[in-house]
């Protein structure tokens, strides 16, 4: 029998699950991230600690599986929509305001740029009518505005800049294609004009002061792309020995984390029911709505409509909360008992990840 190993990042934990050729999961494990907040608004992580999550994840789950690494055919990702910042040696570049130089990844609910998504809606754009009329701070367009004015000498430095999803196959990889599901999401590439880079609107992005980011083809944010679940490379020698797997497996594209969760809520086979008569509601620290159709529809306020993000020809809309779980955690963390109980939860194995973190450190 053959296997495959799917590597989920979230807001606070890697976490890897090995699954047979029918879809039935056969181990999993998960390995808490760290995450920085130097001032208010501001949320990075390690890009180099987020890989080691992710390595240990994955051996922990192979083992408990009791399988062969050499079983294992092909390695999918999903991870947040947050940004990671590499130099031409693929070294990290700070994000950090005080230039602590490990921190290269602004985490998506990093809210520094609120002033910078303002501005932007100001100037406006026909993009932007794919993100419900409004750019939002989390996305990534507004932090390399930010990061461009108020961190020069990293902006110099910057050879990359990634959606995380991409930079984990990239990593595993060398390979430089981009998932459509990041750049459309988060980035405004309008992915129903091309796979080429056609979709970057390079007057929208002048117009913003990112002028930068068009030369070479669009080098440094994606000028090849794929549609997620499409071969992206085979898993190199060096992340094949930190991962515990076999050199030259098969790497898929990536899906942000809502969209590879609205994928297996979505494409369940219950019927009659078509799927652009369904919803998903994907919940973790934020509460993601999602839904597919085969036409674009416009809704004021609402994300979308995104092409080819998730499914071939597909088009989907986007909505929900982005602090339902986080308010729930900080909820918690205010009451008499939090302490105990999170140790306690640490001894036991029993972890929330954010909150024990938060609470024990």
């Amino acid at each position: 029998m053959t296997f495959f190993i799917g590597i989920d990042v979230g807001t606070g934990s890697a976490r890897a699950g090995v699954f047979d050729s029918e879809g039935n999961l056969k181990s999993t494990s998960a390995q808490a991230i760290e995450t920085y907040r130097p001032l208010e608004d501001f949320a990075q992580q390690s890009s180099a600690d987020i890989w080691e999550a992710v390595c240990t994840a994955t051996k922990t789950a192979i083992a408990d599986a009791n399988i062969s690494s050499s079983e294992i055919v092909g390695v999918g990702f999903d991870a947040t929509c947050s940004l990671v910042v590499t130099d031409a040696s693929d070294g990290p570049v700070s994000v950090d305001p005080a230039g602590l130089a490990h921190q290269n990844v602004m985490l998506w609910m990093d809210h520094r740029a609120i002033e910078d998504a303002n501005e932007i809606n100001a100037i406006g754009g026909s993009v932007l009518k794919h993100v419900g009329g409004r750019i939002s701070p989390e996305m990534e367009l507004p932090k390399l505005r930010w990061m461009k004015r108020e961190l020069p000498q990293s902006w110099k430095s910057a050879a990359q800049f990634w959606d995380l999803p991409d930079w984990l196959v990239h990593r595993a990889t060398n390979s430089f294609t981009r998932s459509l599901c990041s750049t459309v999401c988060k980035w405004t590439y309008l992915g129903h004009k091309g796979f080429a880079g056609e979709g970057w609107d390079d007057d929208f992005l002048s117009s913003i002061g990112l002028e930068d980011l068009v030369a070479d083809g669009h080098a440094s944010i994606g000028s090849t792309l794929a549609v997620p679940g499409e071969r992206c490379g085979v898993l190199s020698e060096q992340s094949a020995a930190e991962l515990g797997l076999v050199a030259g497996i098969a790497v898929s594209a990536s899906l942000i984390d809502a969209y590879a969760g609205a994928l297996g809520t979505l494409g369940l086979d219950i019927g009659e029911s078509p799927i652009d008569s369904r919803l998903a509601v994907i919940a973790g620290t934020s509460t993601c709505h999602i839904a597919f159709n085969t036409k674009p529809i416009f809704v004021p306020g609402v994300w979308g409509p995104y092409f080819g993000v998730t499914l071939p020809d597909m088009w989907a809309l986007e909505g929900g909360q982005s602090a339902a779980g986080a308010l729930m955690d900080a909820v918690v963390a205010r009451h008499s008992a939090s302490v105990p109980l999170a140790i306690e939860a640490k001894k036991t194995r029993q972890k929330n990840f954010r909150f024990d973190r938060r609470q024990t450190r």
